[in-house]
């Protein structure tokens, strides 16, 4: 067997007593340990400070008495705040880096009955992350034998792998996190899955940005108040969940919606404003779309994330603001830092991060889970339950997982459409005739054969030069259009549009095809994804 070394604290308390026969009787745990028969110990460090000396040479003297095998070596170890966890902890850890530790050739244990609360949890830190090579020894008086000096030990195993039971509620409580970020719904998309398993534990272990990437209705919104309310339940965080849609913020009102600003600051400014960050101390911030915000915002913006501090409008004196940041965005902000629309600095900061969260088309398996989802959603709201006749379910279900279902609004599509239906459902049962409507009427929306493409042209185009286009031109130019809004990318909407003939072609370069057919009618990326 191997030679055994205890580390552990002098207990100031515990371990003192007056001198004379009668200490015998009293459980003292540094030299009760050394008094088990089943327990040897070849050497004992003894961690004490400077006011305690005598009293360790002291308990080493008994130690000595009652196991003459034990060598006992003191280690002073002074705090000048015993209750500081940075400074116990550093005090500990420089100790463990210091001392010649071979696990080969010892057994330790280390003795975290003594000491403050402080040093114990400090030692059971340091024992975990093996910066102390041993196990973990506890003792403690025996109940109903006061005349027992030697008192009971027992070891704490860390290997957590080894208790069924405690591995089993880690993983339930795993398990649960990540059901309450995706709203309870039984999600059965395996890369959307891991992406959820992956956010529940950066939310949990980690306080920096976040960022979520995908098409407008994917579900953005709603995932980061999930994490927020996720947090909050494990008090992580305990002020509010501010939402902010940054395609709204525009011109001055920007900096001042955000960072607030002084009275007097502006033509309009009656009042002090304290900007949304500042509601978002101890709490979190959404930013949709940040994308949008301007270059001038955004420098601001870094500075929040890394400094906790920025200049409201027309104040000298900075305000501060402890929030954590998830950021959200339906455009390649990579390719925005290239086109100088955003700045990379602050990409940097918020790329730590990133989620991209997939579209309805490419979780067509999630379709029907989410489809009991919002009918659930839908008696909540509105007091009045609705559901499908056998027959009605799968016919939906076939049409909205097929190829014909394009859901460019993704999950706000679904909603929509169920809400469409539960509303006008006889009696609050879907039938099979509902759900034929609905179909007809998803079709239309989506094909724009209603108005050959001229509604959705005339977000983009000025009167006069719709006008020129032929007929035949609109309804292509309106289906590219579509295909731009729900890409993320100018390269995501080229491989959308040509797939079919990108397997015909040994190269190709879609992203310029399609910018270069754009600029046939004056438009471009930009223009067309932020109309």
């Amino acid at each position: 067997m191997k030679p055994v070394t205890v580390i552990g604290f002098l207990g100031s308390t515990l371990d003192a007593s007056k001198f004379g026969p009668s200490r015998w009787n009293k459980w003292r745990p540094s030299v009760a340990l050394t008094m088990h028969e089943d327990l040897r110990v070849d050497r004992f460090l003894l961690l004490h400070g400077s006011l305690h000396r005598r009293l360790a040479e002291y308990v080493a003297e008994d130690i000595q008495s009652v196991s003459p095998e034990t060598k006992v070596e003191p280690r002073l170890l002074d705090f000048g705040d015993p209750w500081d966890f940075e400074q116990v902890y550093g005090k500990l850890l420089d100790f463990a880096r210091g001392e010649a530790f071979d696990p080969e050739a010892e057994d330790y244990l280390i003795h975290i009955t003594t000491g403050t609360h402080v040093a114990q949890i400090c030692l059971f830190l340091l024992t975990e992350a093996r910066y102390l090579p041993g196990r973990l020894l506890q003792t403690q008086p025996e109940r109903g034998a006061p005349s027992n000096p030697a008192g009971k030990w027992n070891m704490i195993d860390l290997d957590l792998s080894r208790y069924d039971s405690i591995a089993t509620r880690f993983a339930v409580a795993s398990a649960e996190s990540t059901s309450f970020l995706k709203s309870g719904i039984d999600t059965r998309n395996a890369a959307f899955n891991r992406m959820i398993d992956e956010i529940e534990r950066v939310s949990l272990r980690s306080k920096a940005p976040v960022l979520l990437m995908g098409p407008t209705g994917a579900g953005k919104s709603l995932l980061a108040r999930r994490i927020y309310e996720l947090k909050r339940l494990k008090h992580q965080v305990a002020g509010p969940f501010v939402e902010v849609n940054c395609a709204t913020l525009k011109g001055d009102g920007a900096m001042s919606a955000l960072f607030g600003h002084r009275k007097g600051a502006f033509t309009g400014a009656v009042a002090d404003r304290p900007g949304l960050l500042r509601a978002a101390d101890k709490g979190m911030l959404f930013l949709d779309e940040i994308g949008e915000l301007g270059l001038d915002e955004q420098a601001m913006i870094l500075r929040a994330i890394e400094d906790k501090r920025f200049l409201p409008v027309g104040s000298d004196k900075e305000a501060a603001s402890e929030f954590q940041l998830i950021a959200g965005t339906n455009r390649d902000l990579g390719e925005a830092v290239a086109a100088g629309g955003f700045r990379d600095d602050l990409y940097a900061r918020l790329n730590l991060w990133t989620f991209e969260l997939p579209g309805l088309a490419e979780r067509r398996e999630d379709i029907e889970p989410n489809l009991d989802y919002e009918l659930d959603r839908f008696a909540e709201r509105e007091g009045d339950r609705a559901s499908f006749n056998k027959e009605a379910r799968q016919r939906y279900l076939a049409f909205a997982t097929g190829p014909d279902a394009r859901w460019p609004g993704n999950f706000r599509d679904l909603a929509a459409s169920i809400t469409r239906m539960a509303t006008l459902s006889p009696k609050g049962r879907i039938d099979l005739d509902c759900v034929e409507a609905e179909i007809a009427r998803l079709k239309r929306l989506w094909s724009g054969q209603s108005d050959d493409g001229a509604g959705i042209l005339a977000e983009v185009l000025a009167p006069e030069v719709l006008t020129e286009i032929d007929p035949f031109d609109r309804v292509q130019l309106a289906e590219t259009v579509r295909v731009c809004r729900s890409s993320r990318s100018l390269s995501e909407a080229g491989r959308t549009l040509f797939s079919a003939s990108l397997a015909r072609r040994s190269s190709a370069n879609d992203a310029d095809r399609l910018r270069k057919y754009l600029a046939r009618f004056g438009l471009d990326w930009a223009a067309v994804s932020r109309a």
